[in-house]
């Protein structure tokens, strides 16, 4: 199986749960930041995973222009998965915890725009956690990105 894992990253956090995930696929696997994915490799990937922190429930810019820019069934056929970077829910207020569950979080947009250009969800979208704004990932986040990959492999 060769995979194609892009990515965006403000403050490494989503950079290093790609990178886990990279871990965890079996095959060729790239793993690579948004505005340096090669066309080719997404034309010939039989998996694509796309994951980008979240901002206001969405993806970054840049990986809002990239789904965007794809071409109508640019996916068929091929397998597809979506992650991101948030804070904890149960740790903000009443009011954040409101706001988010009907702003929802970029993995779910994400995985539904690949869907929207042929791909087949294989794993449902993915929130890994990050304690602050600035990181550190929740320990133990790496670990549970690699072991949402391998499920991904079976």
């Amino acid at each position: 199986m060769k995979a194609v894992i892009i990515y965006d990253s403000v403050y490494s956090n989503t950079e290093h749960i790609a990178q886990a995930i990279g871990e965890g696929l079996a095959g060729d696997v790239t793993v690579v930041r948004v505005g340096e994915v090669n066309a080719s490799e997404l034309k010939t990937c039989d998996l694509l995973i796309v994951g980008s922190p979240v901002h206001n429930g969405r993806a970054t810019p840049a990986i809002d222009a990239l789904l965007q820019q794809l071409p109508a069934h640019a996916l068929e056929g091929k397998g597809v998965a979506a992650f991101d970077t948030r804070f904890e829910l149960e740790a903000q207020g009443i009011g954040v915890r409101l706001v988010m569950r009907v702003v929802r979080y970029a993995a779910e947009r994400i995985a539904k725009a690949l869907t929207k250009k042929g791909g087949r969800l294989v794993a449902e979208p993915e929130g890994f956690i990050v304690e602050h704004k600035e990181g550190p990932l929740k320990q133990g986040e790496l670990e549970r990105a690699k072991k949402w990959a391998q499920a991904i492999n079976a």
